[in-house]
Order: C-alpha cells, then structure tokens, then sequence
C-alpha cells in the first residue's frame, strides 16, 4: 500500500490559486489596466519609453498586471521591423543600493561565466560596465524594478539612468524604467535631482474591496474547486476577511486554497467558513513569524513591547510609551545588550509596520508637531503563540497572558 494516496475531493486544479498562476484575464482592474497600457504607448510607437512607477499594497494586482501587459506588448512589438523590445526584470527586495542593482542587472545581461563581481569597483564603473551592455542589446528595453523601495536613499541609478542618451552614454538603446512598489511614499523620500530626471507616469492600485474579491475568487473558483465542494458563503467570507484586512487578493486566494486543505485533510465533502476561520488563525500566526525571522533580537523585543502594551488594553499606544516598556523588557531578556535609542525603536516599529504586524496611524498635534502611535495588525492570540515559540522569555509571555486575561484582551 502506498505511502502516499492523492486527494481530489475538494480541488481540481489547486494551481489556480496559487501565487504563480496566470488567468487569461485580470479581473477588477481594467481602469488601471488601461493607464498602463497609455503610458507603455510610445513603446508600441517606437519612441523612447516613459518611466512608470506602480504604487499599491502587497497583493493588488502590481506585478500581475505588469508582467500580462509586458507580456502582451512583446507579442504585438513583433508586428513592426522598426521596434525591438527587451524586458529585464529584477527584485530588489534584498539589494539595498543602486550600486547592487547595478551589478545585478550586468550580470543578467552577460552571458554565464562573464558575471562581475558584487563588490571591489567603483560605482561609475559599474553604471559604465551597464551602458555598454544595454548598448549591446540595443532596441527599446524595459528595466522593471520590483520592490524597488528597497534602494532607499542610495537612488544614483534612478538619477543616471534615464540621462543616459541625453549625457551620450547610450546612443542606439532606448531605456525605459518601471518601478513598482508597495510604500506610497518612496517618491517622495528621492533625491529631488531624481524626481526632476524620472518625469515619471504615476500609477495608483487601490486595495480590492469585498466585492470585487468576491468575483476575483468567483474566477478562480471555476477553474480549482470541484462541483458541490465549496459551501454557500464560502468566497464572500474569504473575501470580506481580506478586504476587512488589506485589500489583498493574494490573502483571500490564500484563505480559500489553505481552507480548501484543510477540509481535504478532514475528508470534507466541502470547504466551510469554520474551515475559513481555521485558516485565517493559521495564516496569522505564520505571517507572524515570517516576519519574526527577519527581526533582530531588538527587533523581537520592540515587538513584544506592543504585544505587552496591547495586554494592557493600551493601544495604539505612541512611540515614546512603547519605548519604556521595550527598555523594561530588555532587562528582563536574557543574553540582551543595553536597550537601543529611542530612534533605533522607531526604525523597528516602521519594519514592523512594514511587514503588516502592526498599524501605524499619524495623529497631528499642533504646534507640537506630528507623533506615530502603533497596535497589533493581527490577533493579540497569534501574536503571543508566535513570540512564545521564537523567543526564550516564559515568565514575560506569561505575565502578558495573565495582563491580556485581566483587561479582557483574551
């Protein structure tokens, strides 16, 4: 007898609601398709292209519809002599500078084994070993920057690279740069110098909401879920849970497919909203510790600190408050370094912020300027279950679990 049996009762084609999954058509998306494809145009009309950056949550359909209108494009190019394009894609969420997007995009344009190293040239050498490969491709080419907030500060990339052609460094190819990212405000954090060069298209993703989740999973459902497998409600509730949340078709196409298991698992005849919930509470707790693993030691603690406050019944709780309940757990932590500036606090509390585990909200004061509080994105219970199984502090988890019962929390 083997080992393993498959299981079809539930799915037909569980693909279908993963992450790498293509359909035929974007759904809910058609005006912001249709930006898109006017500020692609001079492409198709073989001029240079423009510099379009794409702004939205995680989960809006940024880089979904980015890689079907590319997609889309490269096929129609190929009805006209006059245009080549290529199209480059990079992610930037572990590269830090534009001298290590740099270097990525070098070696993706040489062959193997002609890769430059990531470190030992100086910067300008780097952007001149990039023309003279770009020049070697020739033709219209698209950069797409993924995540590209990433760079931070160090834009000089943002800032060259559409001078190019104006400066000489570029004569044949023709250089377009397409930069989607997830914090509304990476324009505005660039070197002015930068904002002045990109002249870019600005495009807006709004998050999903109920409704059109609804009719996202709708599509979806036809294609993965067997016949008479899927109870009534089922969609609507992934969908208000996600669009209560973030707006995020990834999160409710998450919920369905891991509600979908589990009732698999169970030898259910169909995915329920219980097995929903049951989901819900697992994906949380993950999301939690997904993000804990990128924490430094400081970082957990800074996390703790609002789940302590939240214990208390004391969120969105501000900066300042946060900070003395982090410095009290320090001494608490075992193997702990002296509790970091207040300023390094606040850096943790935007990654926290940043990762979707905790709210952040400005509230104005007047002539005593403007302040950042935080509370919890997620449940207080999957917070604690995710700390109590990363960090070494029973007795501090404890004594927030008998604060959170005392205040009514849990």
């Amino acid at each position: 007898m083997p080992s393993f049996e498959r299981k079809q009762n539930i799915f037909t084609n569980k693909d279908a609601l993963g992450e790498s999954y293509q359909p035929n058509k974007i759904e809910e998306r058609d005006d912001e398709i249709e930006k898109y494809m006017d500020a692609l145009q001079p492409v198709i009309d073989g001029w240079e292209p423009n510099n379009i950056f794409v702004y939205g949550n995680t989960g809006v359909g940024k880089t979904a519809v980015t890689d079907h209108l590319l997609d889309q494009l490269q096929t129609d190019v190929e009805a006209y002599d006059d245009v080549t394009l290529s199209v480059i894609y990079l992610n930037c969420k572990t590269l830090s500078s534009s001298y290590q997007v740099a270097v990525e995009l070098v070696n993706k344009l040489r062959r193997p084994g002609a890769e430059i190293s990531s470190t030992g040239y100086p910067q300008q050498s780097v952007f001149k070993k990039l023309y003279q490969e770009l020049e070697a491709l020739g033709g219209t080419i698209l950069i797409v920057l993924d995540e590209v907030d990433a760079i931070g500060d160090r834009d000089d990339l943002l800032y060259e690279l559409p001078r190019a052609r104006s400066q000489g460094n570029l004569e044949d190819a023709k250089v377009g740069i397409i930069g989607i990212s997830n914090d509304y405000k990476f324009q505005e954090q660039l070197d002015p110098r930068v904002q002045d060069t990109l002249c870019e298209r600005e495009l807006q993703f709004p998050p999903y909401d109920a409704l059109e989740l609804a009719n996202i999973l709708d599509s979806r459902t036809d294609i993965a879920i067997a016949d008479d497998s899927l109870a009534e409600g089922v969609t609507q509730h992934c969908a208000a849970l996600a669009a209560r949340d973030s707006g995020s078709a990834r999160q409710a196409l998450d919920l369905l497919r891991l509600a979908g298991e589990l009732a698999e698992n169970q030898d259910a005849d169909a995915i329920s909203t219980d097995h929903v919930e049951a989901a819900r509470s697992e994906l949380e707790r993950e999301r939690v510790e997904e993000g804990m693993r990128e924490l430094t030691t400081h970082g957990r603690l800074t996390l703790l600190a609002v789940v302590s406050k939240a214990a208390k019944a004391d969120t969105p709780s501000r900066t300042r408050a946060i900070y003395d309940e982090y410095a009290s757990l320090c001494k608490s932590a075992a193997n702990t370094d002296d509790p970091l500036k207040q300023r390094s606090v606040h850096n943790h509390l935007s990654d926290l912020h940043m990762l979707g585990i905790l709210s952040k909200y400005e509230n104005r004061s007047g002539s005593r300027g403007n302040y950042y509080s935080y509370e919890l994105d997620v449940p207080f219970e999957s917070a604690v279950d995710a700390m109590a199984d990363v960090l070494m502090l029973d007795a501090e988890i404890e004594k927030i679990e008998g604060l959170a019962s005392r205040h009514g929390v849990l």
